[in-house]
């Protein structure tokens, strides 16, 4: 069964990521492209195909060409491993019906992926997916080595427009000490690179592509980012930057070594862009993100919107309305000044122009929020359940919801993606099922945090207690 998750469909290598099943939803996106090109004339019937590091990516990326160019579309295929980004950036660039990335961006190397990308530069809504499940097996893939496939290398337009996002003049002359962590994936030295020349002192670890991750899921959060802590300290450096596979969600660490969360970064840029930059616009946050978000979001009279966890919700209220920033809790954020879509290189050059702005530390700036806003401290667990299991531990949750939890009282039980239990005062703890994995994530959230570590060991100890019953 072919399914695609919060962003395309992933599966192991071998077992049921095979050249056949890709080839298979080739053609089911092929024909749903089809049907866009027939309906709008305006798009090019061109697809723009990139890939990243992982093992056979670039013969899976060959074989997605073959069946586009054998469908009739004009195909522009990577020469090498890109960010997902930028194939999103060259889609709506250029023009084009859509793209595919092949690529499980941040899962383990054992898996592979292919997403799809629409016209308009960001991840295909659910319809457009939808659409496609429904093709698939509906026709025989159609293959062409003969038809033109045209390589591409990567070129300066996308690096141009990050420029355009921040300061440029005030990043380059920061003089900051930065550490980039690629974590062996398809981020590369892009952002080393770019500062290449100016005042700013860039190393960049774990930049040579590897198949294998170096042995550890490419996912820019605590303990892969140990490497990162060590290398910020050692460095003397005011931040660490880190990609995970494919470059589209970022990890931070401050200058004392410390992973700081996405539910931290978040509102930090927020008040950055709508304070010092003057931006404008609604601000979009995922079921799983800060309650800071939306504190500081109505404090400056924006519209706040929430959102079912991954970021094609969020890229979805970026087509019908100006999205100041948007962000889901596992690394992915995205400004509408940009693309609809999340881009890790993008928002650590914002983090760049926002340390060059404020002369602060990251350290300094989150205790200035805390002092205005509240403070927050927040961490996850990931379980390795099955999906069945998930399911029915989660709808023992909503049918029969405690009345405390971690001895906090239960205010109300929230079900926009998972179920999310409120606790009094200012907490919650929630349980979700992964999208692309048999996992099942626990997020916590309150004032201090010892109250996140009590709330996560009883979540810790429900799991288990309603597996053992038999739940």
């Amino acid at each position: 069964m072919i399914r695609f998750g919060t962003d395309g469909w992933r599966a192991t290598i071998a077992d049921e990521f095979t050249f056949d099943n890709v080839r298979v939803v080739a053609q089911a996106t092929a024909d749903q492209f089809s049907t866009i090109t027939d309906q709008d004339a305006q798009k090019e019937r061109t697809v723009f195909i990139g890939y990243d590091v992982r093992f056979l990516s670039d013969r899976f990326a060959r074989a997605v060409a073959e069946v586009f160019a054998g469908n009739g579309f004009g195909v522009l295929l990577m020469d090498g491993p890109c960010p997902t980004p930028y194939v999103s950036y060259q889609v709506r660039n250029r023009s084009l019906v859509g793209g595919i990335v092949i690529t499980a961006s941040h899962n383990p190397a054992s898996f592979n992926g292919f997403k799809v990308k629409a016209s308009f530069g960001g991840s295909a809504p659910p319809e457009m997916t939808a659409a496609i499940e429904s093709r698939i097996d509906l026709s025989a893939a159609v293959r062409s080595a003969d038809s033109p496939i045209t390589l591409v290398g990567p070129e300066p337009e996308y690096t141009g427009a990050l420029k355009r996002l921040v300061d440029w003049d005030r990043v380059a002359d920061s003089g900051l000490r930065v550490v980039v962590d690629s974590m062996h994936g398809s981020g590369g030295r892009v952002l080393e690179t770019m500062l290449a020349g100016t005042r700013c002192d860039i190393r960049t670890i774990r930049a040579n592509p590897d198949p294998l991750f170096g042995g550890i899921s490419p996912e820019p959060m605590m303990p892969q980012l140990e490497p990162l802590c060590r290398a910020v300290v050692e460095a003397g450096g005011d931040i660490g930057l880190a990609t995970d596979g494919d470059a589209d969600r970022l990890g931070v660490v401050s200058r004392d070594g410390r992973f700081m969360s996405t539910l931290e970064i978040l509102p930090l840029l927020l008040l950055h862009l709508h304070r010092k930059r003057g931006w404008r616009g609604a601000v979009a946050h995922t079921f799983s993100q800060s309650q800071l978000v939306g504190r500081i979001g109505r404090r400056l009279g924006l519209e706040v919107v929430e959102t079912p966890i991954g970021f094609k919700n969020i890229a979805a209220l970026m087509l019908e309305r100006p999205i100041l920033i948007g962000g889901e809790e596992s690394g992915g954020v995205g400004v509408s000044a940009h693309l609809p879509e999340r881009d890790g290189v993008a928002i650590h050059l914002l983090l760049l122009d926002l340390l060059a702005a404020s002369g602060q530390t990251l350290e300094a700036l989150v205790r200035d929020m805390w002092d205005e806003f509240g403070e927050f401290h927040y961490d996850r667990r990931d379980l390795h359940v099955p999906v069945d299991v998930g399911a029915r531990l989660m709808a023992s949750l909503v049918d029969t919801p405690p009345s405390t939890f971690a001895r906090l009282p239960v205010a109300s039980v929230a079900t926009l993606d998972g179920v999310k239990l409120l606790l009094e005062p200012d907490a919650w703890i929630l349980f979700r099922r992964s999208g692309t994995e048999p996992v099942l994530r626990l997020y916590a959230e309150a004032p201090r945090m010892t109250t996140v570590s009590e709330i996560l060991e009883a979540g810790l100890q429900f799991v288990e207690q309603s597996r053992a019953a038999g739940v």
